[in-house]
C-alpha cells in the first residue's frame, strides 16, 4: 500500500506548518518534526476530537497512519509528535471529528450510475398536467430520436401525482406529443409506469399473468394501467438499450468520488449481478474505485425454491469476479416484500391494509418468500459461510426474515453469520427481542424516519396509528440488544450521509415537516454514529479490521469540518468532508481541484428533492442522483 499524499494545494492550505514539505503541528503545539524516517508516519491528524468508536478510551486529538495504510497512533497532540517525519504529511483538524469512514450496509450506487445518465424528476409532486409540461421539455430535448427511441426518465415519485391520490395510467403518458415508448422509474426502485406504446413493446396485455415477484397494475375493465411494481417491471425494462458501457464506467467514477466526498470508505452494493461485477472489474483495473464494495449477489425469487441451484449461482459468480481488488463476497441478497405506501401497498402486513375511511381491506401486501423457502435458502447459504441480507418493509416480511433465520440456526448449528434485514420500516412489537437472540443484524435507513407525504399521507390512513408508531423502530431494537446497522439506499434517496446520521437522532432530518416519534425512537448521537462505522462494519463482517480508530487496523478515517459530538443536532447535516482516507489512501481531499468537483455534485444531490417540476425541465437534469 502506498503511503497517502496530499494534493499541492492541500498542502498548501491544511499543513499545518507554514512552508510545503515542512512536518509539524502548529507553531503554537511546538511540535518539531523530530521523528526518524524509519518511525515516522505517512500521515498525522492532530487538533482534532477523535471518535474512536471504542469505550474506555481515554480522549484522543490526535491519529498517525503508518506506511502500511493502517493506524499507527492514537492519542494526544503531544504524544504522536515522535511520528513526525520530514516526509509526512500533517494536518490540522481544526476541531473537526475525525472518525472512521462511514460504512453503508445497504445502497446501489451502480444504479446511481446508470440513473445519472438520464434526465430526472428529482422525486417531484406534481399535477398531471404539469408532469405533461415537464416530459414534454424532456421530449424536445431529444427530439432526434422520434419515433423509435425510448425515453427513460429517472426518480418518478410514485405517490407524488397531485391532487394526492391521483392513480398513474398510461393515457396521461399516451397524451404526450410523441409516438416514442416512454418510461418512468419510480425513484423507489419498486415501480415503473409506462406508456402504451411501450406496453406494446413488451407484449403486455390483459391475458400477460403476473410473474412471480412482481405484479401488474390493472384497471377495473383488466387492461394494465401502465403501472408495474417489483419484479413485474422487467418485462418493459427488459427492451431497454443498456447505457454504453464507457459512458457507464465514466459516470460510475463520478459517483464514487461523490461518496468518497462524503465520507463513505465502504459501501455494500444491494443488488448485484454479473453486470454489476463486471462494471467493478474495469473500475478496480483503470483505479477508480475508492471504496471498498461487499457485493450482494440477488437470488431471484423463482430461485429461492431451489437452493441448491441458487448456491451455485452465487458459488459461480464468486469464482469468476473474487480476484478484483476491493471486493469481498459473501452476502447474497433476496426480496421478501416491496413497498408500503399508498397506491403500491406491496410491502407485507401481518393485518390488512386500510381503506382511505380507515376500513379494513383484505389486503395484506405481497409476500414473495415463504417462511419455510427463506429458511431452507438461509441454511444452505450459511452452512457455506454465505450471510443472507433480506429485503422487508412490512412486518409481515421482517417476521418472515426472522423464522428463516431461527429455522437455519436450528438445522444447521451454526451461529454468527450475521444475517441481516433491512429497511424495517414496520416491525412488530413482539418480534423486537428476536433480533439479539438470533445474533440478527437490523440495517435501518433512518433518513426516511420523518414526517413527510410518504410516512404520513401515504401511510398513516392506510394502516392506522396504532402500527404507524412502530415505523422504523431504532431505539426499542437497540433496547431489546439489537446491534443496528446504517444504510443510505442510495439512489433512491439522493446521497446525504450527515442528514441521515442527524435524521437517526432527531427524527426531523433537514427537509421533514416533524418528527417521526422521536421521543420514543430517536437514537444518541454516539448510537447514530456507531451504526454508521462499526455497527455496518459488524454486519458486514469487517469490523475486525475497520469500523474503529485503533491503532493496527486499516487507515479508513473521514476528518469533518466540525466537531459533530458537540454541534446543534440539526448542524449535523450540512457537515463537510476535509479529508476521506481508505487503507491509508487519501480517496477524497476537499482542498483539490477533484474534491472541490466531488463536493459540489454531493452539493447539488442535496438540492435535489427541493426542485420544483420547473426546475426539473431548467436545471435539474441529474439532481437527484447527484452526478451532473
Amino acid at each position: 500500500m502506498s503511503s497517502p499524499r496530499l494534493s499541492s494545494l492541500s498542502r498548501r492550505t491544511l499543513l499545518a506548518a507554514g512552508a510545503a514539505g515542512a512536518a509539524g503541528l502548529t507553531a503554537a503545539s511546538g511540535v518539531p518534526a523530530s521523528a526518524s524516517p524509519r518511525r515516522s508516519a505517512a500521515l498525522v491528524v492532530h487538533t482534532s476530537r477523535v471518535v474512536s468508536g471504542v469505550g474506555g478510551h481515554a480522549p484522543a486529538r490526535a491519529v498517525a497512519v503508518g506506511r502500511d495504510g493502517k493506524i499507527l497512533a492514537v492519542g494526544s497532540d503531544s504524544s504522536l509528535k515522535r511520528f513526525i517525519g520530514r516526509d509526512t504529511d500533517v494536518v490540522n483538524g481544526r476541531g473537526g471529528t475525525l472518525m472512521s469512514g462511514i460504512h453503508d450496509g445497504h445502497a446501489h450506487p451502480m444504479d446511481a450510475a446508470s440513473r445519472s445518465l438520464r434526465p430526472s424528476l428529482a422525486g417531484a409532486e406534481q399535477t398531471v398536467a404539469d408532469l405533461q409540461k415537464t416530459l414534454t421539455a424532456f421530449l424536445k430535448d431529444s427530439a432526434e430520436q422520434e419515433p423509435d427511441g425510448w425515453l427513460v426518465v429517472e426518480d418518478w415519485n410514485p405517490v407524488g401525482l397531485l391532487p394526492h391520490g391521483t392513480a398513474a395510467h398510461h393515457s396521461m403518458l399516451d397524451a404526450l406529443p410523441t409516438r416514442r415508448p416512454v418510461a418512468l422509474r419510480g425513484g423507489d426502485g419498486h415501480n415503473i409506469w409506462v406508456n402504451r406504446r411501450a406496453l406494446e413493446i413488451a407484449g403486455i396485455t390483459a391475458s400477460t399473468p403476473d410473474p412471480v415477484g412482481g405484479k401488474i397494475v390493472r384497471g377495473q375493465d383488466g387492461e394494465p394501467t401502465g403501472v408495474l411494481k417489483d419484479d413485474a417491471q422487467p418485462l418493459v425494462t427488459r427492451h431497454i438499450p443498456e447505457p454504453d458501457a464507457e459512458q457507464l464506467a465514466d459516470a460510475a467514477a463520478k459517483v464514487f468520488a461523490e461518496a468518497a466526498a462524503s465520507g463513505i470508505t465502504t459501501f455494500m452494493e444491494a443488488v448485484v449481478g454479473k453486470g454489476e461485477l463486471a462494471l467493478y472489474k474495469a473500475l478496480a483495473e483503470s483505479g477508480r474505485l475508492p471504496q471498498r464494495i461487499v457485493p450482494a449477489l440477488r437470488v431471484d425469487t423463482d430461485k429461492t425454491k431451489d437452493p441448491a441451484a441458487a448456491l451455485a449461482y452465487a458459488r459461480g459468480l464468486r469464482a469468476e469476479f473474487e480476484d478484483v481488488r476491493a471486493l469481498r463476497f459473501g452476502t447474497v441478497k433476496v426480496f421478501l416484500d416491496g413497498v408500503i405506501e399508498y397506491p403500491a401497498q406491496t410491502a407485507a402486513l401481518l393485518k390488512p391494509y386500510l381503506d382511505k375511511d380507515g376500513r379494513p381491506t383484505d389486503h395484506r401486501g405481497d409476500l414473495y418468500v415463504s417462511a419455510a423457502d427463506y429458511g431452507r435458502l438461509t441454511a444452505a447459504f450459511n452452512e457455506d459461510g454465505w450471510q443472507m441480507h433480506a429485503h422487508a418493509i412490512g412486518d409481515r416480511a421482517v417476521r418472515t426474515a426472522l423464522d428463516g433465520y431461527a429455522y437455519a440456526l436450528r438445522e444447521t448449528g451454526v451461529r454468527g453469520p450475521r444475517n441481516t434485514v433491512a429497511h424495517l420500516q414496520l416491525v412488530d412489537p413482539a418480534d423486537l427481542p428476536r433480533f439479539a437472540r438470533l445474533g440478527v443484524i437490523p440495517c435501518m435507513q433512518l433518513q426516511w424516519a420523518t414526517r413527510n407525504t410518504w410516512t404520513m399521507d401515504a401511510l398513516l390512513p392506510y394502516i392506522g396509528a396504532g402500527r404507524h408508531r412502530w415505523q422504523y423502530p431504532a431505539r426499542s431494537l437497540e433496547r431489546h440488544g439489537a446491534r443496528v446497522s446504517g444504510g443510505s439506499d442510495w439512489p433512491v434517496d439522493p446521497l446525504q450521509v450527515w442528514n441521515q446520521v442527524r435524521t437517526a437522532v432527531d427524527r426531523f432530518g433537514d427537509e421533514g415537516e416533524g418528527d417521526l416519534y422521536r421521543d420514543e425512537e430517536g437514537l444518541s448521537r454516539s448510537s447514530a454514529l456507531l451504526m454508521h462505522t462499526l455497527g455496518t462494519a459488524r454486519q458486514l463482517r469487517t469490523d475486525h479490521f475497520t469500523g474503529t480508530v485503533e491503532t493496527g487496523k486499516s487507515a479508513d478515517l473521514v476528518l469533518l469540518d466540525r466537531d459533530v459530538t458537540r454541534c446543534p443536532v440539526a448542524d449535523i447535516s450540512s457537515s463537510e468532508v476535509r479529508l476521506t482516507l481508505t487503507g491509508g489512501t487519501v480517496v477524497h481531499d476537499a482542498a483539490s481541484s477533484a474534491g472541490r468537483a466531488a463536493a459540489a455534485r454531493v452539493t447539488r444531490a442535496a438540492a435535489g428533492p427541493r426542485l420544483t417540476a420547473q426546475a426539473a425541465v431548467h436545471g435539474g437534469r441529474h439532481a437527484s442522483c447527484g452526478c451532473g
